[in-house]
């Protein structure tokens, strides 16, 4: 039997490498498209859908496979071939393939990262939300930069302990430990603990180490172990100042980590949502009561406020922060259980709605739309839930009337939202 040869079978090689599709650690010369959630860019060989970190759009770069999925695959840009005129030197060494996972962006320019972050919310709202173009166009979507800069800014950082007793960081999509000698994003303050290996620390049956850096001036550090947190320096309860107010927590509590996050969302959330002298406002998912302070002010002796929050941190929290505050009252209850059982009941006129990242889910919304309140502000920290949440209200008559976003956390692919919903029939009203 005589063998083939030539273009024919040449031709049937390389279908048949085609379909093959990529394999982990395989690299590939590949054009970059769209911005993608995540901290990836999209970009498709043979058809293959690979999301690359470490890319920007319009670039060409070599890839190198670090995950096959069935329908697509993940990568890390190795090698830019041509560069993006986004493209800057990370400030950090360790924000790069293989390295640091917590930093997605430092490879794009300032102005660039808030135009990503844009995309990506826009993005999902089309996808997920049901919005149009159009509409989000009349919205003015875009995400707004905090005051300080990109470095320095994180008031709260978790350093991982790997098997040799040393602080550091995770690899993206890993539990593997890179040890570093500082995190350029982490706060000044806790830059200058004698945390990380370079100072001799070493953290033996430690988990992890947890350090704070507060607004009040407050710095701490706690050892994990076996998911506690024991005090190693400074105070157990730390002093935040926000909203005109000065807060006690414990160092270990649920806080904003950016500086001005506290500031920015009560400020948002009040501009849109415009609480009346008189009004009837739920607080849900209320944490230390940030936003409950805020509306306590706004609807006066004569209103009142209901926080709800199931974390036992938060509550007390709340119950010891908001003491002065004789209209607000402090449930401890999950927000699907104290609407479902009738731990707080209407008629209520606003509601700030502040989820975990899971977003607040069907019932949740559904509960909030029989209840009848004029207005919704909307806190989201994942636009993929928040897309799908309002994706929810519009199901039931609601409409999303506002929405502003905030660079909460600069470097990484992360992005806060305030949305204000309001029933279909409602004219939206200019906030103070």
């Amino acid at each position: 039997m005589t063998e083939r040869t030539g273009p024919p079978v040449a031709a049937e090689r390389a279908l048949a490498e085609a379909e093959r599709g990529l394999a982990e650690a395989e690299r590939v010369e590949l054009t970059v498209d769209a911005v993608a959630p995540g901290g990836h860019c999209v970009a498709r060989v043979n058809g293959q859908v690979v999301f690359v970190r470490h890319a920007l759009p319009g670039e060409r770069v070599i890839a190198e496979v670090t995950e096959v999925h069935r329908g697509f695959v993940r990568a890390d840009a190795v090698t830019v071939l041509d560069a993006s005129p986004d493209r800057v030197e990370p400030p950090c060494p360790y924000a790069k393939p293989g390295a640091c996972g917590g930093c997605d962006l430092q490879h794009v320019a300032p102005d660039a990262q808030l135009a990503w972050k844009t995309a990506v919310v826009r993005e999902q709202l089309v996808r997920l939300g049901g919005l149009t173009d159009a509409e989000l166009d009349r919205l003015g979507v875009r995400v707004e930069a905090l005051p300080g800069g990109l470095l320095g800014w994180r008031s709260r950082v978790r350093y991982a302990v790997d098997a040799a007793d040393r602080a550091g960081l995770l690899k993206h999509r890993s539990h593997e430990v890179v040890p570093i000698d500082s995190c350029r994003i982490a706060h000044p303050a806790i830059q200058q603990l004698p945390v990380l290996t370079p100072t001799g620390t070493r953290w033996p049956a430690a988990e992890a180490v947890e350090t704070v850096a507060s607004t009040g001036g407050d710095v701490s550090v706690a050892e994990v172990r076996d998911g506690v947190a024991t005090p190693v320096s400074g105070p157990t309860e730390v002093r935040e100042v926000a909203a005109g107010r000065d807060w006690a927590l414990p160092a270990s509590a649920f806080w904003q980590v950016h500086p001005a996050a506290a500031d920015t969302l009560s400020t948002a959330v009040l501009e849109l949502l415009d609480p009346r002298p008189g009004e009837v406002a739920w607080d849900l998912y209320g944490g230390a009561g940030l936003f409950a302070a805020g509306l306590a002010a706004r609807v006066g002796a004569s209103g009142r406020v209901t926080l709800v929050e199931a974390a036992a941190h938060g509550v007390a929290a709340a119950r010891e922060n908001l003491a002065d505050l004789p209209r607000v009252e402090v449930v401890a209850a999950r927000v699907e259980t104290a609407l479902a059982r009738r731990r707080i009941t209407g008629p209520v006129d606003v509601v700030v709605l502040d989820p975990p990242r899971s977003g607040a889910g069907a019932p949740v919304v559904r509960a909030l739309a029989s209840a009848g309140p004029r207005a919704v502000a909307y806190v989201a920290c994942d636009p993929a839930a928040f897309a799908r949440d309002v994706r929810t209200f519009a199901g039931l008559g609601w409409r999303l009337a506002a929405l502003r976003g905030f660079d909460l956390f600069p470097m990484t692919q992360h992005v806060e939202l305030v949305g204000l919903l309001l029933p279909v029939d409602v004219p939206a009203v200019d906030g103070p």
